[in-house]
């Protein structure tokens, strides 16, 4: 038998994996991802071991409510997130009256991988419907409860489909830290949730609310966070921009605001022109050059050890406020630092420094609790020792003096008191 030419030779027959599936990945994809594709090897395709085929499957259009009810527990949250994102998109066609039973399935495997464990797969759905007019209710409510900001911001603060109870609702519960923002953010807001947003002690909101300037707020609640701001400077610039501001609430307003902010309140064309001139006026005032401050005068010592003792009150007399003091040169602070730290009289400190002596400096250091990072400055500033007769620490900042020594040191200054 003459053999056949090579051009009309039959090519072997692909190998096979899964039934049906050709062993070829490359193949398997371009059939995962085909509409044309059957959907008994859609299903088979579903449980591919390459993830790249599962994923072909997961974002075609074409594949059964099987399939994709296999793909919402794949393993890889991936192929999850492919398939949340096809489902969120076909929500539109999937709440028509005339659904079918695959359809009301489609909505079934929706809302499983809106319970998903993987934030990435819900932000996927929520990214899709977020603004989508005819997303299924619960889903939404679902998607705005969710603990995640990723998950919950986006249909919190663009859903058409939260009602006024819905938002009041969820600034209640406060799912996560960004709830009341979203709340604040979203286009419209009528003035029952805007005051709620105000009523409460979320500053990030109240800032996100003043600088929307679709939100309707009322008077009174305007000139209650106005009331409220001058400490919030992050509220300043919103207030001031607000698309309007009563006479009553651009005098609070200049009492406070910068002056940049000032000057731009004074030039709005919606002030009266007698309000617009009381504001220039308060600018001109701020901006007149005034005498130079006098230099403070340093405290004495019963206000110095009134300050200490003042620290030592909120536990603030720290080592770090003694360092501070002595870097600034403030001899007197030092001193009252020291003594109340010590627990002795400022006057132990000044024999201390009047004797120049570098011991007993250090034991009253020893005394306080703190270390000799802080006794080689306080050496110099107090008792003006010269920096080759600085008494200085051991290995690793270890007291150069015994125990022993340190406690007659102490001792010896509090009995020439006596």
């Amino acid at each position: 038998m003459t053999p056949l030419a090579p051009s009309l030779a039959i090519a072997p027959e692909p190998a096979r994996v899964h039934g049906d599936a050709p062993a070829d990945e490359v193949t398997r994809v371009r059939l995962g991802a085909s509409i044309d594709s059957s959907p008994d090897l859609l299903a088979v395709l579903a449980v591919d071991p390459a993830v790249t085929v599962r994923a072909a499957v997961a974002l075609n259009a074409a594949a059964p409510v099987g399939a994709d009810r296999i793909l919402a527990h794949d393993d890889d949250e991936r192929v999850r997130t492919l398939l949340a994102r096809k489902l969120a998109n076909l929500v539109p066609d999937l709440q028509n009256a005339e659904r079918d039973r695959l359809q009301q399935h489609a909505l079934q495997v929706l809302a499983e991988l809106v319970l998903d464990e993987a934030v990435r797969v819900r932000a996927a759905i929520a990214d899709v419907v977020k603004d989508m007019p005819q997303a299924p209710r619960d889903l939404i409510l679902r998607l705005a409860y969710d603990s995640e900001i990723p998950v919950s911001e986006p249909v919190t603060r663009l859903s058409p489909l939260l009602t006024t109870e819905d938002l009041l609702t969820l600034l209640a519960a406060a799912p996560n830290r960004a709830t009341a923002t979203a709340v604040a953010s979203r286009t419209g807001l009528n003035e029952t949730v805007s005051d709620a947003v105000a009523a409460t002690t979320d500053a990030a909101a109240i800032r996100a609310l003043l600088a929307n300037h679709s939100a309707a707020i009322r008077e009174a609640t305007l000139d209650a966070l106005i009331a409220r701001a001058p400490d919030q400077t992050d509220w300043h610039a919103p207030l001031v921009r607000r698309p309007r501001l009563s006479p009553a609430a651009a005098c609070a307003l200049s009492e406070y605001v910068a002056n940049h902010l000032l000057d731009e309140m004074a030039s709005r064309a919606d002030l009266s022109s007698e309000c617009a001139g009381e504001l220039k006026r308060r600018l001109e005032e701020r901006l007149l050059p005034s005498a130079p401050p006098r230099a403070a005068q340093p405290p004495n010592m019963d206000e110095a050890m009134g300050h200490a003792q003042a620290l030592a009150f909120r536990d603030q007399l720290s080592e770090t406020t003694l360092l501070g003091a002595v870097q600034r040169g403030e001899a007197r602070m030092a001193t009252a630092i020291l003594a109340v730290a010590a627990g002795v009289p400022a006057s132990v400190v000044d024999r201390a420094a009047t004797l120049r002596s570098a011991k007993a400096l250090v034991s009253l250091v020893w005394r306080a609790g703190f270390s000799m990072q802080v006794a080689g400055p306080l050496q110099s500033l107090l008792a003006r020792t010269s920096p080759d007769t600085v008494l200085r620490g051991g290995p690793s900042g270890a007291f150069p003096l015994a125990i022993d020594e340190m406690r007659w040191q102490i001792d010896f200054l509090m009995r020439m008191g006596r």
